[in-house]
């Protein structure tokens, strides 16, 4: 089977809410029978805002409201992260919204220390697998990137797809080139990951290089740096399968617990 995603690379007005929930859902609502899952960048409605605590809604507040809205209208998933504000704390939450139905929701793991998100957010601590049309999917957000333990495939709860939702910076952005095809070969698996363009309400720039890889390190697509626009990643998800019956490299990984 193909497992297509739309990949979204676009500018995140800073702190306006309305503007971007309102391009994204346009720019979904284009993806009507090309694509089962849109994947937005991290904190698609706000930007990288680590102290706006003003900017945060429950899981059923008018962002995700708005969103679960559109994915039954159109019959696309919908991938990204936002501000979460849940018994008095706030996070940084994934969310996997299916069309007609339950939501799937992950917390941002590793908190980038360097920008006070750890002094905003409570970190999260679900690494499981959850699964769409037959499709097994793992979410990570941003600097989760860096933590391949974190990340691993496991025999016991293996992905066939890691969506990255990010808000990574052009003056890192050489990291981000390394790492996005670095896990999809250790995990043979699929990898799309979106990263927004333009500039930030503290200064930082965003240039891009959103992507797709394949196992073996065959970019599915790509955009050019700055390039605002949405393409489309294919994943043969039999294929996938085929290959890691035939090179089963996870069989000789290493065992190891995670404790959080």
């Amino acid at each position: 089977m193909i497992f297509k995603v739309a990949i979204l690379q676009y500018p995140i007005y800073w702190a306006d809410k309305a503007k971007n929930v309102a391009l994204s859902v346009k720019r979904i609502q284009r993806l009507a029978g090309k694509a089962d899952v849109a994947l937005l960048p991290e904190m698609f409605t706000t930007g990288f805002c680590t102290n706006r605590p003003e900017l945060a809604e429950p899981v059923d507040g008018p962002t995700m409201q708005t969103l679960q809205l559109i994915a039954n209208q159109t019959g696309v998933a919908i991938c990204g992260s936002f501000i979460c504000s849940e018994n008095g704390q706030l996070f940084n939450r994934g969310f996997f919204l299916r069309p007609n139905d339950a939501p799937t929701f992950v917390d941002k793991a590793h908190l980038y220390t360097h920008s006070g998100e750890d002094r905003f957010f409570t970190a999260g601590q679900d690494s499981n697998v959850f699964f769409y049309k037959g499709v097994a999917l793992r979410l990570a957000l941003c600097y989760d990137l860096r933590f391949p333990v974190w990340l691993r495939n496991r025999a016991e709860q293996m992905y066939d797809v890691l969506l990255v939702s990010a808000n990574w910076p052009q003056i890192r952005i050489q990291y981000w080139d390394a790492l996005v095809p670095a896990r999809a070969t250790e995990n043979q698996c699929y990898i799309a990951a979106a990263n927004p363009v333009g500039d930030d309400g503290m200064g930082l720039h965003y240039n891009g290089h959103s992507v797709a890889y394949d196992t073996h390190l065959n970019p599915l697509v790509h955009f050019k740096s700055n390039e605002a626009g949405t393409r489309i990643a294919e994943f043969d998800i039999d294929q996938l399968h085929h290959y890691r019956s035939v090179l089963p490299l996870w069989q000789d990984a290493d065992g190891f617990t995670i404790n959080r």
